[in-house]
C-alpha cells in the first residue's frame, strides 16, 4: 500500500503530461490509501476543466471507479491536530497539512513503513522530512 496525494490522482482522471508516469506507478501499487478529502479535490480541479469548456463525464466516472476500491483516512479531531502540528512545522497549505496528516495516520505513526506517492514539491519536502519515502512519478531517483 501507499498513500498517494490528489497531486498524482488527477493525473489518472485526465490525460496530463504526467499521466504515463502516474499509470506506470499505479501498476505498481493495487492498494492505494487517500485523505478523505482528495475525491472533492479531484472534482474542483474536474469542474475548473469542465468551466473551461472539456468533458469529465469520463474522468468522473473513473474518480468513482477509484473511490470504490482505495482506503480513505477518515477526518479526526487527532488528523486536526496534527494537521496543525505541520502547518506550523512546514510551508503547507491547509489541504496539503490534512494529506500529510492523513498518511502519517494511515502509517500509525510510522512514516517509513508507509510510501508517499505525489507531484507536488511543497508536499513531497514537508513528507521527506517527517520520515517518509517519496515515490515521485517520472522523477529520476525520488524513491
Amino acid at each position: 500500500m501507499r498513500f498517494w496525494d490528489t497531486s498524482v490522482v488527477v493525473p489518472l482522471l485526465l490525460g496530463e503530461p504526467s499521466t504515463p508516469a502516474v499509470l506506470e506507478t499505479l501498476s505498481e501499487d493495487h492498494d492505494q490509501c487517500v485523505w478523505w478529502g482528495t475525491p472533492l479535490e479531484c472534482v474542483s480541479a474536474l469542474a475548473r476543466v469542465e468551466r473551461e469548456g472539456g468533458n469529465v463525464e469520463q474522468a468522473l466516472e473513473r474518480l468513482d471507479d477509484f473511490a470504490r476500491v482505495w482506503r480513505e483516512v477518515d477526518s479526526s479531531s487527532a488528523l486536526r491536530r496534527l494537521a496543525s502540528r505541520l502547518l506550523r512545522t512546514h510551508p503547507l497549505r491547509a489541504g496539503d497539512a490534512f494529506q500529510l496528516a492523513a498518511a502519517i495516520v494511515a502509517a500509525e505513526g510510522a512514516p517509513r513503513s508507509l510510501p508517499f506517492v505525489t507531484l507536488d514539491v511543497r508536499l513531497a519536502e514537508a513528507a521527506s522530512r517527517e520520515g517518509f519515502t517519496l515515490i515521485r512519478p517520472g522523477r529520476a531517483g525520488t524513491r
